[in-house]
Parts: structure tokens; sequence; C-alpha cells
């Protein structure tokens, strides 16, 4: 009988994992009022734990209900929400939707739980009358229901009531412990230094640096490690402290068009911004991008794993290590001259409370400002250093494209910076526009897609 009063029963079926030992308890129903997702988030409908399933993703995959005939008959659809790891119907990764037929067995992730899905048409049961009907559960009693599947009724373990016991990895993977850590550790530093004003603007400097990096850090989604970050951005300060500095001012400043103009000077806006090409925007791009190339090359001759720990192998990793060189950069131009320079003008004129004040004013924004200013730049640049490498046939091509459009944004932040502050905002805004377009299609071309970590900046994924 399929007519409108027959029941759709349909079910999802744990078959592997840990859940599965409970057997029969382990099975979902479907609605055919209400989509079903799962996943880890406690706003799912089946909510799995996660410390037992950390391959499934916050909303990994959906089933939806679906009329598809005037007799009311409903057929259910997959979905795979977009998950880092892939959802798998019948060993093929599912791209999309599809239906579900009874029997299809269903993987969140290619080691992952794994669901059979089951469904009947029956008859309603005779001693039921139209006055007599099934009420159906409330959403926020669905929700606990699903969620509570897996757990035996009215029990609490050990590790529930002492969580920090059983979280592992995932307390500092998840629960931004280190970001946590580092602040504690900073603020002591600065109760510790208090008096000296020296000692505050260099770890004020460095705080500020690392938030903004790790902003950009987790907007990529890719695992690094924090060794080869410090190590770039340590060897871009080597190089701006090294006779190699002199040799690129010679070259960009005396030989090119690029002398940076002098107080005395009032050249126009064009002379000015041609000057700025050369003399910052190409000569400090290809400063900044000479640590990303040394670690490819470097990277080149070691085996594997580490060849890929620490080399460019594709746009995400010279984003990674551009911004990291960056950091570098900023750090030590705003420290060893902007901050010195203006404390000690400020100085000499009024006192020096006075000046220590305007150069820690000076310093939060120049730090802070670096996701739209150098950041952005060396992290544009080290997208397409990472595009050559993976499309090595176009790769001069890809690099000479991104070296002079690095240096145009470049040049054109320095050439503003002395007319507007209105046209400041707005290459600002232009600058770190293109480092998030380029984190974006880094992120759709990345060969380890389905092993990057999952960013929350973006929406769950």
């Amino acid at each position: 009988m399929t007519g409108k009063n027959a029941r759709h029963n349909a079910f999802l079926r744990l078959v592997s994992g840990n859940g599965a030992a409970f057997g029969s308890e382990s099975r979902y129903s479907l609605l055919t009022s209400k989509e079903v997702v799962i996943g880890r988030d406690p706003s799912c409908q089946v909510v799995l734990d996660a410390m037992t399933y950390r391959m499934v993703s916050r909303r990994h995959a959906v089933v939806r209900p679906l009329s598809s005939s005037p007799d009311n008959k409903f057929t259910w659809l997959l979905c795979d929400l977009n998950s880092a790891n892939g959802t798998y119907l019948n060993g093929q990764r599912l791209y999309g939707c599809q239906e579900l037929q009874a029997g299809d067995r269903i993987a969140l992730g290619a080691d992952g739980p794994q669901f059979v899905f089951e469904y009947e048409l029956t008859s309603p049961p005779t001693a039921l009358t139209s006055q007599t009907q099934i009420a159906p559960l409330p959403s926020a009693a669905m929700n606990l229901y699903n969620h509570t599947q897996l757990k035996q009724p009215d029990s609490v373990s050990f590790t529930q009531l002492f969580p920090i016991i059983s979280t592992g990895k995932d307390l500092t993977r998840k629960a931004y412990l280190i970001p946590g850590i580092l602040t504690v550790v900073f603020v002591v530093l600065m109760f510790a230094t208090v008096g000296q004003p020296q000692a505050n603007q260099v770890i004020v400097a460095i705080y500020i640096a690392f938030a903004a990096y790790y902003f950009v850090y987790q907007l990529c989604g890719k695992q690094k490690p924090w060794w080869v970050l410090m190590g770039v951005a340590l060897s871009t300060t080597v190089i701006l402290l090294s006779p190699l500095l002199n040799l690129f001012i010679f070259v960009f400043r005396e030989i090119l068009p690029g002398k940076l103009p002098s107080p005395q000077d009032f050249p126009t806006f064009t002379e000015l911004l041609v000057r700025m090409f050369f003399g910052a925007g190409l000569m400090e791009e290809l400063l900044k991008a000479l640590p990303v190339i040394g670690a490819y090359f470097i990277a080149r001759g070691l085996p594997s794993p580490w060849r890929e720990r620490i080399g460019v192998w594709e746009p995400l990793d010279g984003i990674l290590l551009g911004t990291a060189s960056a950091v570098g950069f900023t750090l030590l131009e705003t420290l060893g001259q902007y901050v010195p320079d203006i404390t000690q003008s400020v100085t000499q004129q009024v006192g020096v409370g006075a000046g220590q004040l305007v150069g820690l004013q000076l310093l939060i924004p120049r730090i802070l400002g670096s996701v739209a200013g150098h950041m952005a730049y060396s992290g544009y640049l080290g997208y397409f250093i990472g595009l050559a490498v993976l499309k090595p046939r176009r790769s001069w091509q890809i690099l000479t494209v991104g070296y002079l459009s690095a240096a145009a944004l470049h040049a054109l932040w320095n050439a503003t910076g002395s007319i507007n502050a209105l046209l400041l905002v707005v290459v600002g805004v232009l600058s770190y526009a293109f480092l998030m377009a380029a984190i974006l299609k880094a992120r759709a071309l990345s060969p380890t897609r389905s092993q990057n970590f999952a960013t929350r900046f973006l929406g769950p994924k």
C-alpha cells in the first residue's frame, strides 16, 4: 500500500566506530518533514563525539527528504556540506547530492564512521484511528534524542567531570590554548619590564605581530611548523642587517630610478610613484622573497616528509612563508628605524616621556597594519611563488605577474601616504583584498585540501 496514509520509515544505522557496539540503539530516525544534519556541532540532528570522530567536520553532511510523486512517496538525498575530509557513498566520494537507496553505505571521511541507510514503507497500524496520531518530537527534543544515541542514559564518566584529562591534542589544536598561553606570557613580561620603555616596545611589537600573523595563518588553514616560519622571519632580518642590503640599495636606488625623495624634494605624484615602485616595491619585495625562494631550494634536497614541511610546493606554502618573512621585515624596520627616529625627534623637542609615548603610538598601527601592508604584498607574491612551483611550465610568466603586481601595490601605498589619508585607506583595503583573494584561491588549488585544517572565518567546513 503506497497511499497517503502509508508510513515512511527511514533510518541511518551506525555500523562502524565506537557507537556501533550498542547495536540497535545506534539508529537515527529520518523525518519526512525535516532534514538531518550529521556532524560534531551540537546543533546537528546527529551529533558525533568530537574526541572519537576527529575526522568529522562540525557540519559534515545532510540527509534531506524529497517528495517525488503524486502519492506522496518520499525519497532522501545525501549532500556533502563541503566537509574537510569528504563524504563517501558506497566507497565513492560524493560531490554535491545523490539520492539514497536502501542498503547504501555512508562514510564520513575515508576512515571515518559509517552508516547504512535503511528504508521501508508500511501501512499504518489498524488500531490507530484518525483521532489517535503520533505527535512528532520537537526539534530540540529530537536533537537531544539523536545526541544521546551513543551514550548510556544517566551516566557521567570521569573524563566528563574532568575534561582536561581527555582532550589530548584537541586542547592545543582547537581550543586556542597556545595563543592564550602566549598572551599570558606577554602580559607577565609587560609587568616585569615596567619602567623600561624600550623593552615594553619590543614586547608589544612582537605580540601584535604574532596576533596579525596568526590571523593569516588561520585563514590559510594549512599547518606549517612554527620553527620554519620563525626561521624565515629571522632570515629576513639577517638579510636586512647584512651587506646584501647595501647592494640592493645601490642597484634599485642608484642604478635604477628608485631614489627615495628627501624632505627637501617635492616630486609630483607620478614621479613619486615611479621612485617608490623601484626603490621600495621591487627592492623590498625581492628582499622578502629571498628566504621563501631559499626554503624551496633547501627543501628540494631533503627526503619526504621534511621536503613538504619545509619547502614551497603550493600557493598556501608561499603565502605562509611570504607573510612570515614580512613579519621579520616589519619588526626590524619598525623597531630599528621608525620608532627610534620619531622617539628621538620628539624627545629633543618636548621631552623623554612624550617621545616614548609617541613612539608607542607609532608602533601599534605600523605592526597591526602589516596585515594590509607588508604581509599583504609579500603574501600575495608568495602565492605566485607557490603557483609557479605548482605549474612549472608557466613559472616565469607567473612570477613576473606576481612580482610586478606586489611591487605596484607596495609603491601605491607609499606614494599615497603623503597625499591623502582617505586614499591610503582605499589602497590598504585593496591590498588586504588582494591577499584574501589569494588565500581563497590557494585553498581551492591546494593538493592537500582534504588534510588542511578547517577555518572558521569563512563559515563551517
